[in-house]
């Protein structure tokens, strides 16, 4: 049997979200080496887990990053697979969890229950801008191998957090975000496109998602030669990562809205490139529009805060408002920040993006090639965290040796119908209790 380093990796990434997956499938796809050293440009095996936000098949279809559909697993029947595919000899070489912090540390601990003999490299990162819960997201993720970090500024903080607590930081490796790309922004002739990315839960509030809302149709309204796109994420009855209880789909519906503003799916990509200008709140977006040299503003309108992440943007240059916007104004970033943001081109420090993964790529090989790896050793232990860590994994009930269920058609309805019943209750229940309560 050919070792682990005399051919292509077996990776497999395990995702709980549509932008999870996508982040997810593409690290695979850069940080995997093939025989020569090099990245590898073969489909991992795909896992998404069952849950609040499994995404549709429109979704992943949307995601663009694979021909093939992952197949929808629990933590406990993902980590069956891992077993068992280990036992007939075909075990994973790398896995890529690409799962929130807590589902990362449950995962983490089945695989440790696993005691493989060989077990597999792990990898886990972020899938965009860090702005809340950096302490806690990266002890979560503490025991992977690897720990990817997007961009330089990244790298700093998640090694000085491990530094803090006396861990060593060496999980953390700098990289990228996977989906950078596409054609440097040009303008065209008689174009001009506003694009405002939309994100599931910022802002969280009514009010405030109808503030922007009505910004946006009325700056529509005052540029009539411009068009304004509403670019959303997932259609109703869809959810993504986080939970969107004031979907912009039914919010708009009591507006009288201009011919030039309309609501808009798709690929982030693709929509970028006929986009003149990104406005967001605090996306992810934002970063994909400054890779290409695309004008983007930051919206300041609900201020400047950490429960919209839009502080993360402090001393881009990119922080404007809507009265700004409609008089006119480009904010133009600081070439300093978007350096250390990993979306600069060129400066002091700043590795080319095609190598932006080397790094990472290398740590696996490296890891692969060395003799077993040790037992995962997370941070987060009966001993530093027995107030914590129980309830983080009785929450996850992972165990490989319960008897596994039957699937049948029955069983399959009865879970979309729940699925459904629980995003009806998000989207529509939700809001009439809490207004009831407000009373």
């Amino acid at each position: 049997m050919p070792s682990r380093t005399e051919r292509a990796a077996r990776v497999a990434v395990l995702a709980d979200s549509d932008t999870r997956w996508k982040w997810g499938v593409l690290t695979a796809r850069r940080i995997a080496p093939g025989e020569s050293g090099e990245s590898v440009e073969t489909a991992p095996t795909g896992f998404v887990l069952r849950g609040r936000a499994t995404p549709t098949a429109r979704q992943l279809a949307e995601t663009g990053v694979s021909d093939t559909a992952p197949r929808e697993v629990t933590g406990t029947e993902f980590l069956r697979e891992v077993r068992d595919a280990a036992a007939r000899g075909e075990g994973y070489d790398v896995i890529v969890l690409a799962l929130v912090g807590g589902t990362v540390r449950a995962v983490l601990h089945g695989l440790a229950e696993l005691a493989l003999d060989r077990r597999p490299v792990i990898v886990t990162g972020y899938v965009g801008v860090v702005y809340e819960k950096l302490a806690d997201g990266l002890l979560l993720r503490h025991g992977a191998d690897v720990v990817l970090a997007n961009s330089r500024h990244d790298a700093e903080r998640f090694r000085a957090v491990y530094e803090g607590v006396g861990v060593d930081p060496g999980a953390v490796v700098e990289a990228a975000l996977p989906f950078l790309g596409g054609a440097p922004y040009a303008p065209e002739a008689g174009r001009d496109t506003l694009v405002f990315a939309a994100q599931p839960s910022v802002p969280v509030t009514r009010a405030e998602r109808a503030h922007v809302l009505c910004r946006l149709v009325e700056h529509a309204r005052l540029h009539p030669g411009r068009e304004v796109l509403l670019k959303l994420r997932s259609k109703p009855g869809e959810h993504t990562t986080h939970l969107e209880e004031f979907p912009y789909q039914k919010l708009v519906r009591d507006l009288p809205v201009p011919p030039n503003f309309r609501l808009v799916y798709g690929h982030m990509g693709e929509v970028l490139d006929r986009t003149d200008l990104l406005v967001t709140v605090s996306s992810t977006a934002a970063l994909e529009a400054l890779h290409r040299r695309i004008p983007t503003a930051i919206l300041t309108d609900l201020g400047v805060r950490e429960a919209l992440g839009n502080h993360h943007f402090i001393g881009s240059g990119l922080l404007t408002s809507f009265d700004r916007l409609d008089q006119g104004a480009v904010p133009r970033p600081d070439e300093e920040w978007l350096s250390r943001q990993g979306v600069g081109v060129g400066g002091p420090g700043t590795v080319p993006y095609e190598r932006a993964f080397d790094a990472a790529r290398a740590r696996v090989a490296e890891l692969l090639a060395g003799p077993a790896l040790p037992p995962v050793a997370p941070y987060y232990t009966a001993e530093t965290a027995g107030g914590y860590l129980p309830g983080i994994l009785a929450r996850h009930r992972l165990d490989v040796t319960a008897p596994e269920p039957r699937e049948s058609g029955v069983r399959r309805i009865v879970r979309e119908v729940a699925r459904g019943a629980y995003r009806h209750g998000v989207q529509r229940v939700a809001p009439v209790i809490r207004r009831l309560g407000e009373l």
